[in-house]
């Protein structure tokens, strides 16, 4: 996590996990069974990941000049179940692209 953008991608990671698990397990239990206190619990560490996400995403944002679509897209992905996901194998991609490109004007 030594860059913006490292950081970006590991914290939407696991903001992603936890958005999984509070849709996908947290909820059904608290509806299903009547135990509340997952969604409680689940439901606080998702939100504390959810401001450490929107920090890593103005970092990187002030850092590598995001256009406003490029942030509009991180917003989004943070608001959709696999949207941190794709927004990190879209991240990795370009950090990819970046490096080859430095790599062959090196040489």
């Amino acid at each position: 996590m030594k860059t913006p953008i490292s950081r970006l991608r590991t914290v939407g990671i696991y903001e992603g996990i936890s958005y999984l698990l509070l849709l996908g397990i947290a909820m059904p239990i608290k509806y299903m069974l009547g135990i509340p206190e997952v969604v409680k619990y689940v439901g606080w560490a998702h939100g504390v990941l959810f401001v450490l996400y929107m920090m890593a995403l103005l970092q990187v944002t002030l850092v590598h000049r995001w256009s406003i679509l490029k942030v509009a897209a991180g917003v989004l992905a943070s608001l959709l179940p696999f949207g941190p996901f794709i927004l990190d194998r879209k991240l990795l991609h370009d950090e990819e692209e970046k490096a080859a490109h430095r790599q062959k004007q090196a040489a």
